[in-house]
């Protein structure tokens, strides 16, 4: 999968991992960059940077009939979308009580509309075009938290677990069609989500820049992987999570008392 000549769409494309990636497919030869943001403004400045080719859209991810205007409104204007990158999130922690029954209610449904859902409502939107085309992509972005997980942050854990499982689903089923399907799971990068964040469980690997995320993300993307991990890390923990499962449990209850005994929150 690569991005010249292409019509791409980026949703959380205001800031951090959306914004970079949307530049930085623009500057490798894409056709069109589409950059979706409930942050209109945030969107308007990245396609502002990126100049000709790009055009800005306030986009909630949730809202299907949205999102089907705004994928009408970039094939009407560019042409079909060659690639949709659903890669806007959002975290609820499980504090202040730090415990897994923390969020309430409204927050669960909340996560697992933009976490989740929202890459099920993108498909809808694109993937009829382009099964019938035999040709197309998506990167949705997942988290280590969907491979591994993420002390302090049951809700977003569990959707991004989910939203692997949602992007496995998709290769496995529509992979002979011609489809691209790219599932990008980093640890912390540069963002608002992780800004003042230094000190957390998330970042005691450091944190990416999120330009040399997006460097990395499409190095793999032109190599047709499927599982896109841009910290090196990640695999190694994954595979002794899968090796013995009960000693990894052990290690991340670990690993939780000595974020609370160095921080005082397991986050």
């Amino acid at each position: 999968m690569d991005v010249k000549d292409k019509v791409v769409v980026v949703t959380g494309g205001a800031s951090g991992i959306g914004a970079a990636l949307a530049k930085k497919f623009a500057a490798e030869g894409a056709k069109f960059v589409g950059v979706a943001d409930m942050d209109a403004e945030g969107a308007k400045s990245v396609a502002a940077e990126i100049g000709d080719g790009a055009k800005a859209y306030q986009l909630d991810v949730t809202d299907e009939a949205a999102v089907k205007a705004m994928v009408a409104d970039i094939e009407a204007g560019a042409g079909p979308v060659d690639l949709y990158v659903s890669n806007a999130g959002i975290m609820f922690t499980d504090g202040p009580d730090w415990t897994v029954i923390n969020c309430s209610n409204e927050q669960w449904q909340k996560i697992w509309e933009v976490n989740v859902f929202a890459h099920v409502l993108a498909c809808r939107a694109v993937l009829p075009g382009m099964i019938e085309r035999g040709q197309g992509g998506f990167l949705i972005t997942a988290s280590a938290a969907g491979l591994l997980n993420q002390i302090g942050d049951s809700s977003y854990s569990t959707t991004k677990h989910a939203a692997v499982g949602f992007a496995e689903s998709l290769a496995i089923n529509h992979g002979d069609d011609g489809i691209y399907v790219g599932c990008l799971c980093p640890q912390a990068v540069t963002s608002k989500m992780t800004a003042g964040a230094e000190a957390s469980s998330a970042a005691a690997d450091g944190i990416m820049a999120a330009e040399e995320l997006a460097s990395r993300t499409l190095a793999m993307m032109r190599e047709s992987r499927f599982m896109i991990r841009p910290h090196e890390q990640v695999e190694g923990y994954f595979l002794n999570k899968a090796k013995d499962y009960d000693r990894w449990v052990g290690g991340m209850r670990k690993f939780r008392r000595h974020q609370l005994e160095t921080t005082g929150q397991p986050i």
